[in-house]
Parts: structure tokens; C-alpha cells; sequence
């Protein structure tokens, strides 16, 4: 294939519209790059495309428009066309899909834009002042940096009238930058910490891996408050050290405010960030400097992968058993899984660091398909909690609560001790269901078949599902009862009123996504908890996510049960990793912690094998239970959802789908279904899916292709395709 397109020539351009193929274009004055990013006309509309390949010629020439200009990007990668092309055929996804996750930040078409910066002039002043003095120090002790207004103003502690008056002396001088800076460089030997010797035989081996080259995954796998992400860091210094890029996602944004400090710490400056808590001019910034090759370390969320890295040398997704790496609209992919094939097509390293890591990662390491690197102790002098349950069925809780009097007795202990405890319920909201004792009514979202969660801090209800909200009605929307509306079951905000009846003295704080406004603000709220400012933490799987609280040394697990209810083929594997990552919480410094699981089964096997801490024989347990099953990761499978505004029409869709299941059948792939979806409505929208089951070599996306390809959608249906779907819902 061509490299480079002359004025004139036929090039094929995708763009990121929802259109079937590649489209035509005349290459524009003065050529283009395969991979080039380009402005093409489409209709009446300019739109974003990227140079594909050849065109197709297929099309009067005569007739075929021209790009209308190259835009200022360095273009697409070879490695990178390849990763979208081969993931979109992997996940059943359209290219024009593809491509908007490759292309998702603002103003890429715009031109450089400036800005103000402030660097050390070559006047002294006619009249020093002590505020003059700490900004000319600032601009000195920076060795030549220059500075926004407000950045230098903040570093010197005086107004920006201060550094304005500096400008007209000459003693500072102003300029016009561009505002796409590039990211400052960081020293991988800055600010390494003193590993213990656990962490430096770990650190070894993947700085080995690193220095080798070429592909290659490793499953970290360390015992909560093990120092893992030192270790991998070790890795990140290596790379950068060759002159590579590195990509740590990190599954939940609250986590990236102390895991940027650490990394400043350890490197001497901040690395870039993506997620949706950044500005859209970061994004910008972001988007192009990693494109030039001036972002050497980009720490986001799964959509991070897409960025247009020009020498991609080490991949890390940290906590990668979280079920947040699994994206389930628009596009259907888990980016622990995306992580491993854009590396594959690069030749960069893969570390899946994890203290309880998915059965697929697990099974791949059993293998020897993935590279295994473990870590028994904890760092420093912390040890692991001690573990016990309290069977609820020997416990006296009055109704209407939930803290049983062990627990209590437990928490009352860490308060006199000046301690931190934690309780963790896995439910958001003050309560899951709202029903009226007049005539048995609960209350359900418009718009779906979920049940509305009261939210008693917001005064709202809240549908987990949608998002949709409305007010707490004081009357029965069904009867019109008045004072009959009750709140059923625990959630976090109801424990924590329970919480400050018990202990009317304690600080208690909720820490709960609902109740925080942007990602900064719950940022903050953590390294308040982190400092101190809290004695009894309520919390939900939010605060199992890595969080380091160094005061808290007790965890009680309200309900241990709730994850072992339903048929989710994953249940166990899911209630075994959390309980094992929020009972990590506990004891993190040099103060012991315990782990208490409040539990009506406490001979279940899950809760068996996570007091017995024998991880191994779970893992091996429960593969051996898939494997008879043919199921994930010793088999395949694929979920078909459909939607649309009427019921019958999806269902029709469906059966008509089960009926001709020929394609399937020639590669001995079973079809189970059609059934409504558990939340059967969403957003007005009834849903109904399909399961496909098959073997695990079989090529699965051909036939699937080729059975979804006779349903004829009309209207408003609609048909989504997840492989390996992670849930059911």
C-alpha cells in the first residue's frame, strides 16, 4: 500500500459517520500521508476523516470531490488503523464507530490557538517588594519556565497585579505561547522509593520484560497494601528510560488524585491525564501531545487506550479484575482485553495488576499464556486484616436495622483506640425500594422497569439505571394514601442515620458517587477521610477501588450475602474479589486491622474460602465449575440485545432471530432465548436478548455476522452485539 498520496490521486477516507465504507476523495494540493487526518466535504458538511488507503474507483473521477485541507496532527499509525480494524472485527463494531474512539476530543480541526505566558525578563525592578522578590525567586528557581498568570501567581502566594506591574518594569517578560503545551518531562531516576525485597525481585522482572522489548503480558498479582503499584511504576521508569510511552488506566477517577501525587513524587512532574473529569481544552492538549510524542505517561480511564500514541512501549491496567474496564454502550468492549491486542500490534508490555484477579487473567496465567509475578506480604510493617464472620442468625437486630450488636461492639473498640472503621454496604441510596403499606404499591422509574432508590440526602428518587429522578412523593401515585410510603431494605445513607444513633459523637461521612457533584470533589473528600477527618466511613464498592486510608483499621461488611444471590455465572468470583479488596482496606499502615463479614451463610463456599485466604483453591475451584460448563474462559459467548418502543416488535425480532439459527449451527454454537432482559425497560425502551454459547476455538464473529445480518431492523429497533459479555442485564 501507498505511504504517500500525490495531489490528485484517489484516496479512500474513513470518517467517523455512520456510513458503510470507506468513501473517495482527490489527495489535496500539495499530497497527504496514509493515516493523515483530513477535513472532507460530505453533503453540505465539512467533516473529520482519516486517509485509509487507496480509493476505491469505483465512482466517476470526474464526480470525486477533493480533501479540503491535512489538519495539524501527526498522522494515523499503521499499528493503531490495525488495532481499530481488528478490534471493530472482534467486537462486531462499525469502523465509523472505531473511529470515533480514536478521534473523541475537541477542536482537533481547529488551528493552534495562544496564550499568556510570564518568564524571567532581563530589567531589575526600579523598587523591590517582598511580593516582587517571591515572584522574580519563583521565575529563578525554575531555571527559565514560563508561567500562566495564575500559575505564577499561585507558586509566588501574591496577586496577579504583582506579576502585571513586574511586566510593565521589564522585570517579566509577557508572551504569546501556544496553548497545547507539551507535558513536562519526567526523570524515571527522580524519586525511586526503597523497595523491600519482595518488591525488588518483582520489580526486576518486569523491568526485564521492558528492557527485552517486544510483546509480552504479566499478571502482577500482590496481597492488598503490597506495594504494587511501586513496583509497577519500576516498569514505567524502564520505559521510559528506552524513550517509550506509558499508559496506566486506573478503573475509577477518585482514585487518580493520589495515585498523580505518587507519581509526581516518583517521577518530578505530572503525567497527563484523560477521563471524563478533564476539561475539553485538556483533552485537547492531551489528545495532540500524545500524538507528537510529548506525553510520556498518560494515566487514564479505558478510553485512554485510543489515543494515538507514537511509541507505546508499556501498558498497565491496575485493579484489571474491575468490572469498570467493560464497556456496555455504544461500543461493546472490555479494555483489559483491547490493553493486550493494541500491545500485541505494537510490541509493548501488558502488566495486570491485581490482589484478586479475574479467572480469564488467572486461567491465561495457569497456562503460561501470560507471565506471572506475585507478591506475598505487605509493605513495610502493615500485615493483612484478620478475617472472621458473625452469623447473623445468632444475632438480636432490631428491626428496621442493620448493625448488629458484635459489629457494634467491634467499632465501639477502633472509636476509643482513635481509629478509623468502615462500613460497607453494597447499595447506593437510602433505601432500594420505596413500597406503600395501604395496597402493596412500589415505585418504579417512567422510563424503566427498575425500582426508584430514595436518595434521602438529595430528597430525591433515583433510578440507578437511567439516571432519571423526581421528587419523594408524599402520597401513593397508586392509591393516594398519605403516610403510607415506607422505605424497604438498607442502603448506605440509611446506615449511616443508624450509624449516628449508635455513635451520636462520631464523625460519619457517606462516601457514595451519588452524593458528590464532580470527580474533584470527591477527590477531596477522600484525602479529607485520609487525613483523619472521619471516624466511621459508610461506604459502597466505591471504596474498595484502592483508596489508602492510614487510620482505618476495622471493615464491617453489612450484607456478605447480597453478591451470592441470582444466577450470574460470575456471582461468586465477583462477591469473592470484593469482599477480599474492601477487607484490604483495613490495617493498611502500621496499626493491625480486622475485617468483620456480617453473613446468614457462613458455611457458603465463597465465604469459606475467603476467611480461609487459600485463594488458589478457589480460583481452581471455580474454573473447574466453568470448564464442566463450557462457559467463560473455557468456552464463548455473545449476548444479542434488542430494543425498541414496542414490546411485540422486539419480541417478534427476537423469535424470528431463534428461528433461524442456521449460520450458528454449522460451527455448533447453541442460541438460548428470547427473554426480556432482567430491567426488561430502559429509557422507554423494552429490551430483549439472546444468548449464544460455543466452543472455545470456535470463530464465533463470521457467524454471528452472518445470523444478525438477516434481521431487517425497521423503525426504531435496534440489535447490539456483546462478546463476552461480563453481565446480563
Amino acid at each position: 500500500m501507498k505511504s504517500y498520496f500525490d495531489e490528485g490521486d484517489l484516496v479512500g477516507v474513513l470518517t467517523a459517520q455512520p456510513l458503510d465504507r470507506v468513501l473517495d476523495y482527490r489527495a489535496p494540493e500539495g499530497g497527504c500521508h496514509l493515516g493523515a487526518y483530513v477535513e472532507v466535504p460530505l453533503g453540505p458538511r465539512k467533516v473529520l476523516g482519516v486517509v485509509w488507503g487507496e480509493g476505491r474507483g469505483d465512482w466517476d473521477y470526474a464526480k470525486v470531490r477533493s480533501v479540503i485541507r491535512v489538519l495539524d496532527a501527526a498522522p494515523m499509525r499503521d499499528e493503531m488503523r490495525s488495532f481499530l480494524e481488528k478490534m471493530g472485527a472482534y467486537t462486531l463494531t462499525p469502523m465509523s464507530a472505531m473511529l470515533r474512539l480514536a478521534t473523541r476530543a475537541p477542536g482537533l480541526g481547529d488551528p493552534p490557538s495562544m496564550r499568556k505566558v510570564y518568564r524571567l525578563g532581563g530589567v531589575e525592578p526600579d523598587r523591590m517588594t517582598s511580593a516582587r522578590e517571591q515572584v522574580l525567586g519563583v521565575l529563578r528557581d525554575y531555571g527559565g519556565l514560563s508561567f500562566t498568570l495564575t500559575e505564577l501567581a499561585e507558586l509566588a502566594g501574591v496577586t496577579t497585579g504583582v506579576v502585571k506591574g513586574l511586566v510593565k518594569q521589564g522585570a517579566v517578560s509577557e508572551e504569546d505561547a501556544p496553548r497545547d503545551l507539551p507535558f513536562p518531562r519526567l526523570d524515571p531516576d527522580y524519586g525511586g522509593k526503597d523497595l523491600t525485597e519482595d518488591q525488588s525481585a518483582a520489580a526486576s522482572r518486569l523491568r526485564a520484560g521492558v528492557d527485552a522489548g517486544g510483546y509480552g503480558t504479566v499478571l502482577l498479582k500482590g496481597v492488598t497494601g503490597s506495594g504494587k503499584t511501586e513496583v509497577y511504576l519500576e516498569a514505567v521508569a524502564e520505559a521510559l528510560r528506552h524513550g517509550q510511552q506509558a499508559l496506566v488506566l486506573l478503573p475509577e477517577i477518585a482514585l487518580s488524585g493520589e495515585f498523580l501525587t505518587r507519581v509526581e513524587a516518583r517521577f518530578g512532574a505530572k503525567p497527563a491525564e484523560w477521563h471524563s473529569g478533564v476539561t475539553m481544552t485538556e483533552r485537547r492538549r492531551v489528545w495532540r501531545m500524545v500524538g507528537q510524542g510529548d506525553a510520556q505517561l498518560v494515566v487514564g480511564a479505558r478510553s485512554a487506550l485510543f489515543l494515538p500514541y507514537q511509541n507505546l512501549g508499556l501498558i498497565v491496567v491496575d485493579e484489571e479484575h474491575d468490572t469498570s474496564y467493560k464497556q456496555e454502550e455504544g461500543v461493546f468492549y472490555n479494555a483489559r482485553d483491547m490493553a493486550v491486542l493494541r500491545a500485541s500490534l505494537c510490541g509493548a508490555r501488558v502488566v495486570l495488576a491485581s490482589a484478586t484477579p479475574c479467572l480469564e487473567t488467572w486461567a491465561n496465567a495457569e497456562s503460561g499464556k501470560y507471565e506471572r509475578v506475585e507478591l506475598i506480604s505487605r509493605f513495610g510493617e502493615s500485615v493483612l486484616p484478620e478475617m472472621r464472620t458473625i452469623d447473623m442468625r445468632r444475632e438480636d437486630v432490631p428491626a428496621g436495622e442493620w448493625i448488629s450488636p458484635a459489629l457494634r461492639r467491634a467499632v465501639d473498640k477502633r472509636m476509643e483506640a482513635g481509629e478509623q472503621s468502615l462500613l460497607f454496604l453494597n447499595r447506593r441510596g437510602y433505601a432500594p425500594v420505596t413500597i406503600c403499606r395501604a395496597c402493596g404499591h412500589q415505585i418504579g422509574c417512567d422510563q424503566c422497569d427498575a425500582k426508584m432508590v430514595e436518595h434521602r440526602f438529595l430528597k430525591r428518587l433515583m433510578c440507578h439505571q437511567c439516571g432519571e429522578t423526581k421528587p419523594i412523593p408524599e402520597t401513593c401515585p397508586s392509591c393516594a394514601a398519605e403516610g403510607k410510603l415506607a422505605p424497604v431494605g438498607p442502603g448506605v445513607e440509611r446506615l449511616a442515620e443508624e450509624a449516628a444513633r449508635h455513635w451520636p459523637d462520631a464523625r460519619v461521612v457517606v462516601l457514595s458517587s451519588d452524593l458528590f457533584g464532580s470527580a474533584r470533589a470527591l477527590k477531596e473528600r477522600i484525602e479529607e477521610i485520609a487525613k483523619g477527618d472521619a471516624d466511621i466511613i459508610i461506604g459502597t464498592q466505591l471504596v474498595a477501588k484502592g483508596h489508602n486510608f492510614p487510620l482505618l483499621t476495622l471493615v464491617g461488611v453489612i450484607d456478605a450475602d447480597l453478591g451470592l444471590q441470582g444466577s450470574d455465572l460470575r456471582a461468586a468470583e465477583r462477591t469473592f474479589q470484593l469482599m477480599r479488596q474492601v477487607a484490604g482496606r483495613a490495617g493498611r499502615a502500621e496499626r493491625p486491622g480486622e475485617a468483620v463479614m456480617q453473613t446468614y451463610q457462613p458455611e457458603h463456599p465463597v465465604i469459606r474460602a475467603i476467611l480461609g485466604g487459600d485463594e488458589e483453591a478457589f480460583w481452581r475451584a471455580e474454573a473447574a465449575g466453568r470448564e464442566a460448563a463450557g462457559v467463560p474462559p473455557y468456552g464463548r459467548m455473545a449476548g444479542i440485545i434488542l430494543s425498541g418502543p414496542d414490546v411485540q416488535e422486539v419480541f417478534d425480532l427476537g423469535n424470528f432471530l431463534a428461528r433461524n439459527t442456521a449460520p450458528l449451527a454449522r460451527v455448533g454454537a447453541q442460541v438460548y432465548g428470547p427473554a426480556p432482559a432482567p430491567i426488561a425497560r430502559v429509557r422507554g425502551r423494552h429490551r430483549v436478548r439472546l444468548l449464544v454459547k460455543a466452543g472455545k476455538g470456535v470463530a464465533l464473529q463470521s457467524a454471528l455476522s452472518q445470523w444478525v445480518s438477516q434481521a431487517k431492523l425497521k423503525g426504531q429497533l435496534r440489535l447490539a452485539v456483546d462478546i463476552d459479555p461480563q453481565s446480563f442485564f
